[in-house]
């Protein structure tokens, strides 16, 4: 079994839990803005002491409801400045917080409710609060989260009969202080429940240990990016709080004094980034695919189009040789500084001028699209984690970066490839198992279920995933993950999924970007029936070409030899993503049996 270990590591530095770290540390920068939320369509700063005192006033709010000690606070919200609040309120005064995914359904919310025995929830609108009271939370126990710091700061001074109101506020700030500091490291922080590509989600126990670690170690590797903007590092964070991946990116950038912006809708990254001007940001491919087509759309038709087109390649030239360790030749520059002129400066302008480097984390990424970001400008940087390792396993760092691997393992963490290939991690951030009482579960070791290598230099690279790699009827291996990615950055397709088990060869089901579908149409002077565009043999032709450029990074028996174009796309509503956009193959199959049928009928 190949392995390879990191020694060291930054753990908590005293048997605490991450509210005390993490705001005694930021007692000492009062002043200093770190988080900035959106209003009325600009950006607010908000200062540590200002953070500060609403998660003790938001901690009072529970204490005096009567949220006891190990009791678990369920959160339902897309990301934003009362969450962090709520969830460190909600470590304040010793209990858990129980993340809920804000496009859940009433199903979902009513498992991880009774599952993990929340009794009380953050909401973030009135269809929440309806949700979070049919599952069984009383409905004096569910709050609006933009008006937590003033119900629950009230509900806090006003929790005596009698007295004076600053006399309550201190007992209850002292009874907040022994609860916090009562706190052990290895106690339960959070339950997370995976996203459940198949079967009910499990609920992932993580300590405030395991969350602290994975959150410093990365911060501690990305050092030198912080320290180049000489005190101005920021970033935009809009990955769900829901998801352990946004929250230790929340947590880690706390930490080493990161002002970072709490973008609510991810589809407005692209618009946010001008004004908010980030240093890096930490991404999953999906963001990157977008901006990408986003920008390739934005050129249009015509002269500026095939302008874009040529840029494109050229990026992708520069991109393949830099991601190389190389240096581009004579020509190759000449043309990249007419593109730079003509449009990698304006790229890098509607990303604010500043990004330097992206963390991108989360699955897999076209290799077009790294070369593609790296031809304009902007350093990608790839990751590797998942829930049960409180996300963080390997990164790469600046000065320690391997082009297309995951990077090397955090300090303090082992990672080993056993003899069927797959990655198994052991570390101080490795669960200690699953909700209630499966303790010990990860050990000796966590099994992934992805799979891997090693390199000699212990750089770790991602090669599918078990339980996802398609076996033909003729015994082919198929990753579907590198087609998939590949289709997906055509113009017109929004979604993909190979299939093949057990089948003579491999097929795909794809979906159509109902936007760039009808820029495309209009571009071409062609009048369409969107209904029936998925059969439109004018759409399924130009369709092909996804599938064609998928097929030219394979062999023939790996080879994408029939496809179907689906009337709707995969969604999180319709049940055919995971909340973090992962493919529920299984669902998709089942909705999609006929047409799977026909592309292998004889």
């Amino acid at each position: 079994m190949d392995r390879f270990s990191v020694p060291g590591g930054t753990e908590l530095p005293v048997d605490q839990g991450l509210a005390s770290a993490v705001l005694g540390l930021l007692s000492g920068a009062d002043d200093r803005p770190v988080l900035a939320r959106q209003v009325d369509g600009g950006w607010q700063d908000v200062t540590a002491g200002q953070f500060r005192a609403d998660v003790r006033a938001v901690a009072r709010g529970l204490l005096a409801r009567g949220v006891g000690a190990g009791d678990r606070v369920a959160v339902m919200s897309r990301t934003s400045y009362e969450w962090v609040v709520a969830d460190f309120a909600t470590w304040s005064v010793g209990a858990v917080t129980v993340p809920v995914y804000p496009t859940s359904s009433l199903h979902q919310v009513e498992h991880i409710v009774t599952d993990s025995g929340a009794s009380w929830c953050f909401v973030e609108t009135a269809e929440h609060a309806r949700m979070a009271v049919a599952a069984g939370v009383a409905g004096s126990r569910v709050w609006p989260l933009d008006q937590a710091v003033r119900i629950l700061g009230e509900a806090g001074h006003a929790a005596a009969d009698e007295g004076d109101a600053a006399d309550t506020a201190n007992a209850a700030d002292e009874e907040i202080a022994a609860r916090r500091d009562a706190v052990r490291a290895h106690d339960l922080a959070t339950i997370v429940y995976t996203s459940g590509t198949t079967g009910v989600p499990k609920g992932c126990m993580l300590t405030h240990a395991n969350v602290f670690f994975a959150a410093v170690n990365v911060v501690d590797m990305l050092e030198p990016i912080i320290q180049a903007a000489n005190g101005d590092a920021c970033t935009v964070l809009f990955l769900p709080l829901s998801h352990v991946f946004g929250r230790v990116t929340a947590i880690g950038c706390l930490w080493a004094g990161v002002r970072t912006g709490l973008l609510p809708n991810p589809g407005d990254l692209a618009a946010s980034l001008p004004a908010f001007r980030p240093t890096f940001l930490i991404v999953v491919p999906a963001a990157l695919e977008k901006i990408r087509k986003g920008a390739r759309a934005s050129a249009g038709g015509g002269a500026g189009g095939r302008i874009f087109a040529a840029a494109e390649r050229t990026a992708g030239e520069i991109g393949r040789v830099r991601r190389g360790q190389g240096a581009p030749g004579l020509g190759l520059r000449a043309r990249a500084a007419v593109f730079d002129r003509l449009v990698y400066r304006r790229l890098r302008s509607a990303f604010g001028g500043r990004l330097g480097h992206v963390v991108c984390g989360g699955a897999s990424l076209d290799p077009s699209t790294a070369e593609f970001f790296t031809g304009v400008g902007v350093r990608l940087l790839g990751a590797y984690g998942l829930t049960e390792a409180a996300t963080a396993v390997s990164i790469n760092a600046p000065g320690a970066d391997r082009p297309g691997s995951a990077g090397r393992p955090l300090p303090g963490t082992t990672v080993a490839i056993d003899d069927e290939g797959e990655i198994l991690v052991r570390g101080p951030q490795v669960s200690p198992g699953y909700w209630p009482d499966a303790v010990g579960a990860h050990e000796p070791w966590l099994r992934t279920g992805d799979l891997g290598r090693l390199d000699d230099d212990g750089y770790l690279y991602i090669t599918g995933r078990s339980k996802e790699i398609i076996i033909t009827s003729g015994g082919k291996n198929v990753s579907p993950a590198p087609l998939e990615d590949r289709m997906r950055l055509h113009p017109l397709v929004s979604g993909a999924m190979v299939v093949g088990e057990n089948r003579p060869f491999v097929s795909a089901l794809l979906t159509l970007d109902r936007p760039a579908l009808r820029a495309w149409a209009m571009q071409e002077g062609i009048e369409l029936d969107e209904d029936a565009a998925h059969t439109d043999p004018r759409v399924v032709a130009e369709v092909r070409r996804a599938v064609d450029a998928a097929n030219e990074l394979v062999s023939r028996a790996e080879s994408v030899r029939q496809f179907r174009i689906l009337p709707a796309d995969f969604t999180v509503e319709g049940g055919q993503l995971t909340p973090s956009l992962k493919l529920r193959r299984a669902v998709v199959e089942q909705e999609n049996a006929k047409e799977i049928e026909e592309m292998y009928a004889p």
